[in-house]
């Protein structure tokens, strides 16, 4: 938004070179207006976010676990469409829900690895570590090429306190997938939790050096920032 014409000056002032009261005036009015245009713009946008954008994401949550609730009932022995509504369950924060077909997904399919491994997450979710860890060993076990399930397994182990074992599975993971941010954070983490923050630092580094968008990551610097 643009000020408003400031009004003129009398040939007195003009004369004396003294500036107009109207005029330091109406400078004062139209900057306070722009400032007042940008605060309430940037308002405006924060409650449309907050309004529209963030419900748009629960929209989709929403019609996504219809979506999958509809091909479960069409196929209720399909393995991957009970896995996927679990997943999506998860999303959704409905954890109990999640289980329930992810353990179907299991009875279905005893060697879909996506369901162990999915199963894993929720359980660790839900703090029941040792769970997680039975699933997560099954999907490493399973399929011992894919890095997901030794990613799974390093982190449930470090919230166990088990650092040694941890890192063994993220150092395998790390082998199979190198420079992923998800990884090189968890090692950072472990880090962390030993007490070795130069350490954890420069991994919190590295990974935001392969992705500066990774946000685990810079939140975690911040943090130890402020210690």
């Amino acid at each position: 938004m643009q000020a408003q014409e400031l009004p003129k000056i009398d040939n007195q002032e003009k004369n004396e070179g003294t500036p107009s009261k109207n005029n330091h005036f109406s400078k004062l009015t139209g900057i306070s207006m722009i400032i007042a245009t940008l605060i309430i713009s940037l308002v405006a946008g924060y409650l449309i976010s907050d309004k529209y954008l963030w419900k748009q994401e629960d929209t989709r949550l929403a019609q996504q676990l219809e979506y999958y609730k509809n091909e479960v009932s069409k196929k209720p022995n399909d393995s991957m469409n009970r896995v996927n509504l679990g997943y999506t369950y998860h999303l959704n924060d409905k954890n109990e829900e999640a289980v329930k077909q992810l353990l179907l997904a299991v009875d279905l399919d005893k060697e879909n690895v996506s369901a162990y491994f999915n199963l894993g997450l929720v359980y660790a979710d839900q703090e029941r570590y040792n769970d997680a860890l039975k699933q997560a060993k099954k999907a490493s076990d399973l399929a011992p090429r894919d890095y997901k399930g030794f990613l799974l397994k390093g982190m449930v182990l470090r919230q166990l306190k088990k650092y040694d074992e941890s890192l063994v599975a993220l150092e395998e993971a790390n082998k199979i997938m190198p420079a992923n941010t998800d990884i090189i954070f968890e090692i950072g983490k472990v880090a962390e939790d030993q007490g070795k923050s130069k350490d954890a630092e420069k991994l919190y580094k590295e990974a935001l050096s392969y992705d500066p968008m990774y946000k685990p990551a810079a939140e975690a610097l911040e943090k130890l920032a402020k210690k």
